[in-house]
């Protein structure tokens, strides 16, 4: 080969180097910059335990924020401005019946018209105006499947992970039903005395007798409350049950007569599961002194 066309083979092959070195260079650039596939669906609910809900059927596919936070009552909270802004990037709103929504349902569902509105007491037969159906492990069933149907309708590529995600939801709560029952088998006494009413549903499942303090969302008045303690005393109760989330004056003041007790459970707990399975035997162990 004479020393021209060496000249031009080399040049060639320069070339050639030069332009694989660059396409792989920009091939690398373009796989570290490419985001990566983490679209999640954004889902707001009302309360904590809602949270433990939706995160148990949609899994790694959602995102979470409560209205409610921790230590506030979702019969007096009012949304901050900034939640309601925040509802713009919801992809959907889960509401549960609680008593702020009444006055701020139209309110959320106006910030985003895109957003789904899911109301998870649809199925549901609610006794009077009690909204806590979430402490029902019966009807918590029935609102896993009311998110399932949301979140299949929203996302159906992940159909099959939710399918998964809601049935092992409902095998844990099966178990916890079964965990509850043995717990509370053969009590000495049926009855308790709580400041909230939030424990119907509960006591309903459960056969147990839940007899409230605070009634109609109003604190007794002093010849209630005398009637309280005398009732207390007459059922052998000496335990008064209380929620973080309420003054828990009127429980001591009972229980201070009946020299008794003041036992705090919340209903609004963020791992529901764990929690019902605690107040549960937190009942068991009251309940056959």
């Amino acid at each position: 080969m004479n020393k021209g066309k060496s000249q031009m083979v080399r040049r060639l092959y320069v070339i050639v180097v030069t332009l694989l070195l660059s396409a792989a260079l920009l091939a690398g650039c373009s796989q570290s910059t490419a985001p990566a596939s983490t679209d999640t669906l954004n889902v707001t609910v009302s309360i904590l335990p809602q949270k433990y809900f939706v995160e148990r059927v949609g899994g790694e596919h959602v995102t979470l924020n409560v209205m409610v936070q921790p230590g506030a009552s979702p019969a007096t909270y009012e949304p901050k401005p900034a939640q309601l802004t925040a509802l713009s990037q919801a992809a959907a709103y889960v509401s549960i019946g609680v008593p702020f929504e009444d006055a701020w349902l139209d309110k959320i569902a106006s910030a985003n018209s895109d957003m789904l509105m899911v109301d998870t007491t649809t199925g549901i037969e609610r006794v009077g105006n009690d909204p806590h159906i979430w402490l029902s492990p019966t009807l918590v069933k029935t609102q896993a499947q009311t998110i399932y149907d949301a979140l299949v309708e929203l996302d159906p590529a992940h159909k099959t992970d939710y399918k998964a995600n809601v049935d092992s939801f409902v095998a844990d709560i099966d178990a916890l039903d079964a965990d509850i029952r043995a717990a509370l088998e053969g009590l000495e006494t049926k009855k308790f005395m709580v400041f909230h009413p939030a424990w119907g549903y509960f006591a309903r499942d459960y056969g147990l007798e839940m007899i409230s303090i605070e009634v109609g969302g109003q604190e007794p008045s002093a010849a209630e409350l005398a009637a309280l303690v005398a009732k207390a005393q007459e059922e052998g109760i000496n335990v008064i049950f209380a929620q973080p989330e309420f003054s828990t004056k009127d429980a001591e003041t009972i229980g201070n007569e009946i020299g008794g007790e003041v036992l705090l459970i919340s209903p609004l707990a963020p791992d529901w599961l764990d929690n019902l399975r605690q107040v549960a035997d937190t009942f068991a162990e009251v309940l056959n002194q």
